[in-house]
């Protein structure tokens, strides 16, 4: 069993916790719930924003524990600051030390598109993710079948939400439903953790045309992004190369200024 079984597994036995603890009815009674949030889609296509996913992420199953002193209340307000397009908010608690919690306080203190960042298996993970303030939610094509990230897509797109797919193979891009708004290649192997960002130039060119592309992982300076952008990626997951440093939002200001003034790609 590899660490992607090990976490859908006890995905699994979570999720049916948390229904037992909340309802669906009660989660709808939520604030969150019935507003408006802004689509990570338009944000990554908006030319006022510089098309970085800045990450708040406290461990990693690869990496150990990245940050624990960082407060997403005083990160997120300044990973805003620097003009991302998105923020991603890791909400697993057993492999990556995040939580809810975490996604509805930065909720509460930006007005950027968040992407929850958590292992979606079921339609009960969709509608909370509604619940505390997602604005979109990220579907991985290696644990989930066709029909099931069409299921949790057309309750997304009901509630509202936006679809990240992320691929790691040219295979799994058979996954991605005509509902996905964006399809992230991640450039970390699953079987070896190396990371390359070559993996996302070989997926460049199958991925579909009318979705807007980013890159995940494995990008650390500016000539990263100069690079992917030629290749067509106009989205930049990046959390640990933020998270590692003292002051997370700061280092995201300082790498976004470095990039301002390097043409975008017109998706």
């Amino acid at each position: 069993m590899n660490i992607l079984d090990k976490i859908v597994a006890q995905k699994k036995i979570e999720v049916e916790q948390q229904k037992q603890y909340k309802s669906i009815d009660k989660l709808k009674t939520y604030d969150f719930f019935n507003k408006e949030v802004p689509s990570l889609k338009a944000y990554l296509q908006d030319e006022k924003h510089n098309g970085i996913i800045s990450e708040y992420k406290r461990q990693s199953p690869s990496k150990g524990v990245i940050n624990s002193i960082s407060q997403v209340e005083d990160v997120v307000p300044l990973y805003e600051k620097a003009g991302v397009s998105g923020i991603s908010v890791l909400t697993d608690s057993e492999f990556f030390g995040g939580n809810k919690s975490d996604l509805i306080s930065a909720r509460k203190v930006t007005t950027v598109p968040i992407l929850r960042k958590d292992f979606m298996i079921d339609p009960y993970q969709v509608y909370d993710a509604k619940a505390i303030g997602g604005s979109a939610i990220l579907l991985i094509a290696a644990i989930l079948s066709y029909q099931e990230a069409e299921e949790l897509s057309k309750l997304a797109k009901d509630l509202g939400l936006d679809i990240l797919m992320e691929v790691h193979s040219k295979e799994e891009l058979d996954i991605v439903n005509p509902l996905v708004d964006v399809v992230g290649v991640n450039n970390r192997n699953l079987k070896t953790f190396e990371v390359s960002l070559q993996q996302s130039v070989d997926l460049a060119e199958a991925m579909p045309k009318d979705v807007v592309k980013i890159s995940e992982s494995g990008i650390y300076s500016p000539e990263d992004i100069f690079f992917l952008r030629k290749h067509g990626f106009q989205g930049f997951l990046i959390g640990e190369n933020f998270m590692r440093t003292n002051n997370p939002g700061q280092a995201c200001i300082d790498f976004s200024a470095s990039i301002k003034n390097q043409p975008k790609v017109q998706g």
